[in-house]
């Protein structure tokens, strides 16, 4: 029998928007603990003492090798190439042919012709995709779904930052360890195992994102552990892994812009509708029963630095012809503290009930959007809210007109969904909340 794809599961359906807002969600759990203390604490630990992350279990591993890598990566990615080689990182961007956001990821080469593609599946798909249909001679080693057990991938993935990351590793590593420029890579050891790792500073203090082979990953944790105690070393759980993405200024809840359009539609009919794009599921107040306006460009998600049109890649012409208006900017909401508290105080209450928000993270569908205004204007989304311990307080990030993407600009969203609530399962009746909010425009913090 042969296997359903997103196109047949579509078609099935016969309504995408009622597909993706009113179905089921699959709610996705890291394959991680939730808690190895309390969430206030892993949150807290993170810019005062140093934590431990352990990354080996959640992410899309690809592997690719062959003289057309670079080639194919180039093709598809917003990114340039130029220079691009062996101990080197790069944060890559695929999109349509419209331009429109379809997945991040970190490319990691360790040698000539031989790049990993890690994080959520989505651009390692489109990538795979291409590199099946197109004339690439490129080879892909079979990719690590997330899975709670080592023995099932072929590396561990760990990451060690905070204050005291670097007198932790100096230790670990009986020595000086190299200079590793922001996002570069570079070997030392965790005992007598040698790593990789990449500086990128994710929370804004020194620490690396290490990985080696899956067979050592549990040694190399204990070493890790034990070597902590006396920095104060905290690991964090699945419960705050989705806020760190936040606060760091990563958008992670976007709805690939694959579902429409007759370009994509050979995409659809190659990809499951087992895939995570096909267990895809939106929400939120920006209910308009169009599932484009859902899409988002690069310029949306902080991305529009990337962009390089030195070469030819797929969406190159509509981001090239796109006006500046059209170009938003990601920020920072903070939302305000007696709004938030009105919306847990309605559950005590007999009257009308808001939209619960869930603690730490208060997301309920995989990509969800919130109409953020200007007085009755809308313009900008917000995506789903976390609490920030560092700053007491609900935030979520925007796409919103650059033009307001100033400090302090108050504006408005809001929180929860039309009509008493979608379908969704995961959605109970409510009716929907004003949220004032003022703009940080700096949504990536570095301390």
């Amino acid at each position: 029998m042969a296997t359903q794809s997103l196109q047949d599961k579509i078609d099935a359906h016969g309504d995408l928007w009622s597909m993706l807002y009113d179905g089921p969600v699959h709610r996705f759990e890291f394959p991680v603990k939730p808690e190895f203390s309390n969430w206030i604490d892993e949150q807290i630990a993170w810019r005062t003492s140093v934590i431990f992350q352990n990354m080996s279990h959640h992410m899309t591993d690809v592997f690719l090798r062959g003289p057309d890598v670079i080639r194919l990566l180039s093709d598809l990615g917003i990114n340039s190439f130029a220079g691009f080689g062996p101990m080197q990182a790069k944060q890559y961007v695929v999109c349509n042919y419209d331009g429109q956001f379809i997945g991040d990821a970190v490319l990691f080469c360790e040698e000539e012709n031989a790049v990993s593609i890690v994080g959520k599946p989505m651009a390692a798909n489109w990538v795979r995709y291409h590199a099946e249909k197109g004339d690439y001679d490129v080879e892909f080693e079979p990719i690590d779904r997330p899975s709670p057990n080592l023995t099932d991938r072929k590396r561990f993935r760990f990451q060690v930052q905070g204050p005291k990351a670097d007198e932790l590793f100096a230790e670990l590593n009986v020595g000086a360890l190299p200079d590793i420029p922001f996002f570069k890579m570079g070997r030392f050891k965790i005992g007598p195992h040698e790593v990789v790792a990449l500086n990128h500073r994710m929370s804004g203090f020194p620490g690396y994102e290490f990985w080696g082979p899956s067979e050592v990953g549990a040694e190399v944790r204990d070493l890790i552990l034990e070597a902590g105690k006396k920095y104060d070393l905290t690991q964090i759980g699945g419960r705050t892994y989705p806020v760190t993405a936040a606060v760091s200024g990563w958008v992670g809840s976007i709805l690939p812009a694959i579902f429409t359009g007759d370009k994509m539609r050979a995409y659809r009919e190659w990809l499951p509708a087992a895939s995570a794009e096909g267990r895809q599921a939106i929400g939120g107040s920006l209910a308009t029963g169009n599932v484009e306006d859902f899409y988002r460009t690069p310029y949306d998600l902080g991305y529009g630095f990337m962009i390089k049109f030195d070469h030819d890649f797929i969406g190159r012409e509509a981001l090239e012809a796109m006006p500046p208006e059209q170009k938003r900017k990601k920020v920072r909401l903070i939302w305000d503290q007696e709004d938030v508290v009105d919306i847990y105080a309605s559950g005590f209450s007999g009257g009308d009930r808001y939209k619960k928000i869930e603690l730490p993270v208060g997301n309920y569908t995989v990509a969800p959007c919130d109409r953020v205004l200007l007085g009755e204007e809308d313009i900008g989304v917000s995506y789903y809210p976390a609490y920030s311990e560092t700053d007491r307080a609900c935030i979520s990030l925007a796409s919103i007109r650059a033009d307001l993407a100033i400090e302090g600009q108050e504006l408005t969203l809001i929180w929860g969904e039309p009509k008493g609530g979608s379908g969704k399962p995961t959605v109970e009746r409510h009716v929907q909340k004003t949220v004032r909010v003022i703009v940080d425009p700096k949504p990536i913090k570095r301390h």
